[in-house]
């Protein structure tokens, strides 16, 4: 199997073997804890009569939120069975939900003309990449922001790879919400920390704003703590 069919077939069962209780995925945080922080940073940078689209949304939880701040939200997964499960907790309707794979450079261009020049919103997405397929991540974020749009990037650091050995090595295993993600062939923080900032200028995006941070996890630790792990975030953008 090829890369990129590979890591479509782990998403499609991960998804479809993942319930629709909110957390039931360990990065599944109530937006209060990502989505609602990660916009307090975005908010000088995005002009909220754009859309914002939501690349690799899972279940949208935090897509429902982005919405309530964007004149118009997309969430796109690669994931049918991802999207199955956003559609269904969106009571509201106030997200469009759609299947897209961000490697599909044809259908990214399609939405960017559809919708114009857009924000977007990534989290903890290219790290989970097979390292072939996030040049094609980040070059759909460029096409999706265009000109005039603005891209928030969340990834993971090298220093969640600690944090994650860390749980694997704890009494009586791993976290069940973590032993499933690599029980499907998923594997967290597989990207080096200058690997994300580069790919992205890479495609003629300019860094306008960068930070580090940490993205808590719907997990706990033997003794009661959230886990959290490592991350940067980036805010891009073209200039000039």
């Amino acid at each position: 199997m090829s890369p990129t069919g590979r890591y479509l077939h782990a998403w499609e069962n991960y998804w479809s073997d993942t319930p629709d209780t909110p957390g039931a995925a360990i990065w599944d945080s109530d937006p209060s804890l990502a989505a609602a922080p990660h916009l307090e940073l975005f908010a000088p940078y995005a002009d909220p009569d754009r859309p914002v689209v939501d690349i690799g949304c899972g279940n949208g939880t935090q897509t429902r939120h982005l919405a309530r701040h964007f004149a118009r939200a997309v969430g796109v997964d690669v994931a049918h069975a991802g999207i199955a499960l956003a559609r269904r907790a969106d009571t509201g309707r106030t997200v469009e939900f759609r299947q897209l794979d961000a490697t599909d450079t044809g259908a990214v261009r399609e939405l960017h003309e559809r919708l114009g020049d857009s924000n977007v919103y990534m989290r903890a997405v290219i790290h989970q990449s097979d390292p072939s397929d996030r040049p094609l991540v980040a070059a759909a974020v460029a096409e999706l922001v265009g000109e005039r749009g603005r891209a928030f990037v969340a990834e993971l650091t090298a220093g969640a790879k600690t944090v994650l050995r860390e749980l694997m090595g704890e009494p009586g295993g791993p976290p069940p919400k973590l032993a499933r993600v690599f029980a499907h062939g998923l594997r967290p923080a597989e990207s080096d920390d200058g690997e994300v900032p580069e790919l992205l200028r890479a495609c003629g995006l300019t860094v306008l704003a960068y930070g580090r941070t940490t993205l808590p996890q719907t997990e706990f630790r033997a003794d009661g703590t959230r886990v959290e792990l490592p991350a940067q975030w980036l805010i891009v953008g073209r200039t000039g």
